[in-house]
């Protein structure tokens, strides 16, 4: 079942989400989080020549299809995400408590002005935003890639082993929303998207 939310509700959310009250986070990172370019305990950047498959996920406003993937233990696999929405959207692989705290690292880069509703301000991503509390905050997780409206990204993506997984989008007020999916784990032989 795919469930899609108004333009309107969702520019409101993401409106909403600028102002909340308390919202500003100190800078740092979660376990694999921002600038951290090694293995999690649930995987590692891929390589592309070592990817088995190809996943391709579409997004749009406030949906995945897929709503859950099978990936096996050790599985390399080449995840193709388009946006066919008209908002920023995330793909992001993790636990539910790594989404969590994504989630408020990533109000904090909407907050500063690093995101909007729609896109990714990439000089505001390259700027030292110490006297901001945002030194640190550049969205280069290798477990997620951000999608602007109308484009197509890649992450590849080498699995660990079996563990309560999601893929989300952590853009303040989508996962909220609904904008996550599981990811179960297959014995071999037996996975498919």
């Amino acid at each position: 079942m795919r469930t899609k939310i108004s333009k309107t509700l969702l520019a409101a959310a993401a409106t909403v989400a600028l102002y909340v009250p308390g919202a500003a986070f100190a800078a740092g990172s979660h376990e694999g989080g921002h600038g951290h370019a090694g293995a999690m305990a649930f995987g590692e950047p891929g390589q592309l020549s070592e990817a088995g498959r190809t996943i391709e996920i579409v997004m749009g406003d406030n949906y995945f299809e897929s709503e859950k993937l099978v990936i096996l233990a050790g599985e390399t696999v080449r995840f193709v995400v388009k946006n066919e929405g008209e908002f920023l959207h995330e793909f992001n692989l993790g636990t539910t408590a790594t989404h969590a705290e994504h989630q408020k690292e990533m109000m904090t880069m909407m907050e500063h002005g690093m995101l909007t509703a729609t896109g990714v301000d990439k000089g505001m991503m390259k700027m030292d935003h110490g006297s901001t509390g945002m030194s640190g905050h550049v969205h280069d997780d290798p477990n997620s890639i951000l999608v602007e409206p109308g484009k197509t990204l890649e992450l590849v993506w080498k699995f660990a082993e079996a563990t309560d997984l999601e893929f989300a989008c952590n853009v303040p007020g989508h996962y909220d929303a609904g904008m996550m999916g599981e990811i179960e784990f297959a014995a071999p032989g037996t996975a498919g998207s």
